[in-house]
Formats: structure tokens, sequence, C-alpha cells
């Protein structure tokens, strides 16, 4: 069970579940309302949001076992503990799954996460190798994991999209940290992804102008949103200064372990950024 939770990335589950109920109770009604969290339907949702994720989990690894032997040997759970074939099938089950209470619940969910599962099929078998498409790919899905909140609600507001683009480029700012973090590895299979492509340096030149937009986009939110102080404060404290440390720390990043300080760095502003939500209201 242990190396399963593994396989799915639990703990990222576990944030989209939190980001999904955060978005339902306070991005798309006035205060916050937990309520509708309960709903039944919502649950549904969200579960068929978690079901595929941990499948695109597994169709990732699925595909990476040798990159992965090199990268990260200590996290290797396809191939080792569970075997590829019962990996792909557990992929299936769960894409079905997510799928089918999709459509069971509304026609144009059911629509986004087939179209989710062959992207991130997509993504693992082919994209993921290609220099920025693929990191644009998982930013999409990140940004449409609380859009489809918004259309289980029939409801889109500004702030939803605008936590919608938040997710969009924090996410792309981690995938191509991944991919410099993962560079030994993914060069050895002909992988092309940027810093592969460019180099490290000219990897971070493409980097530094999306930072520079995350930035931008957070001080616009700031300034413009009619939250209260404590918002503006909140984001100050643990988005924007976290944000202008990680891009000191990456013009000076050369190494792996720099690159995973990045990426943990990364995670900790997508945790913040989730839960200045409950200050919205």
């Amino acid at each position: 069970m242990k190396a399963f939770l593994h396989l799915i990335r639990f703990p990222n589950l576990v944030l989209i579940v939190l980001s999904q109920a955060l978005a339902q109770a306070c991005l798309l009604s006035r205060g916050i309302v937990w309520e509708k969290v309960l709903e039944p339907s919502f649950g549904l949702l969200t579960f068929s949001t978690v079901l595929i994720a941990a499948a695109g989990y597994i169709i990732n690894d699925y595909y990476d076992v040798k990159i992965d032997a090199i990268n990260k040997p200590e996290r290797l759970v396809v191939g080792t503990v569970i075997r590829r074939r019962r990996a792909m099938f557990a992929h299936l089950v769960l894409s079905f799954l997510g799928i089918a209470i999709g459509f069971w619940l509304y026609i144009p969910i059911g629509l986004i996460n087939t179209g989710a599962v062959f992207l991130l099929w997509g993504y693992s078998a082919r994209l993921k190798k290609l220099p920025l498409i693929g990191n644009i790919t998982i930013a999409l899905l990140s940004a449409t994991m609380l859009l489809v909140v918004a259309v289980y609600n029939d409801s889109l507001n500004r702030i939803t999209l605008g936590y919608a683009l938040f997710a969009f480029l924090i996410s792309l700012i981690r995938e191509v940290i991944k991919d410099m973090e993962d560079m030994k590895g993914d060069a050895s299979f002909e992988c092309r992804t940027l810093p592969i492509v460019l180099g490290i340096r000219n990897a971070k030149l493409v980097l530094y102008p999306i930072i520079a937009a995350f930035l931008a986009f957070a001080v616009i939110v700031a300034l413009h949103s009619r939250t209260s102080p404590a918002f503006d404060i909140y984001m100050l404290a643990l988005v924007l200064i976290p944000a202008i440390w990680l891009t000191i720390k990456l013009t000076r990043a050369d190494r792996k372990r720099d690159f995973t300080y990045l990426s943990n760095l990364n995670k900790f502003i997508m945790l913040t950024g989730i839960l200045s939500m409950l200050l919205v209201g």
C-alpha cells in the first residue's frame, strides 16, 4: 500500500482536493460557504479529478522507468515493487472511472476529464520529451483543475480565472525547474527538454520572464482586488517574498540539489497560494 500511495503521489492528490474544496467554498460565492463542499455531487467531482490525476502519475512512471532509474532510483516503484502490467491496468481502471463519473455528473465535465486523460497519456509518452510543450501541458491541466469547479457550478468569475492563471504560471515554473533537476537522466534517453536543448543558463533566461509575469500578476491582484488588508499582507509575506527568493536562488543554482530545493520552494508557494483563497471571501 505504501508503494502504491507513493506511485499515485498521495500528497499531491491531497493538494488537489484542498484546491477544489477551497475554490468551491471561497471563490464562487460571497463569503465562505463550507456547505457547498459537502454536496455529494461535488465530492464525486473531486473524486473524479483525483482518479484521473492518480492515473496520470501512474502512466508517467510507466513510461519513465529507465529515466527514473537514473534520476531517482530510490523512488522507483513501477517495475520493482509494482509490475508494469499491473501499473498499466491500474491506470486504465482509474482513467475509466474518472471519465465515467465526469459524464454521469455533467457532460462538459466528462469531456474535460476525457481530454485530461488523453493529454496526460500524450505527455507521458511524448510531449514531456519536447522543449516547453510538455511543461505547458501540465500547467494547463493544473489550471483546469480549478476551472472544472466553475464548470460544475455553471459559474465563472474573475477571481476564479485569476487563481487558474496563478496555477498555470506557478506550475509552469515548477515544471521547467524539474526539467533542470532531472537533466542528467533525461539526456540519457534522448529527451529534448528546455535545459537540454538550450542549456541551463539559457533555460533560466526563458524562466525569468515567466517568474516576472507571475510576480506582476500577484502584485496586480493585491493592488486591484477588493479583498481585505490581511489578504495583501498574506500575499506579500507568503507568496511574493518567497517567489523573489526563488528567483535569487535560481540565478545561483547549478547543481541537482539546488534545483531540488527550488522545486520544494515552488511547492510551498503553490500551497500558500491555494490557502490564500481563505482570505478572499
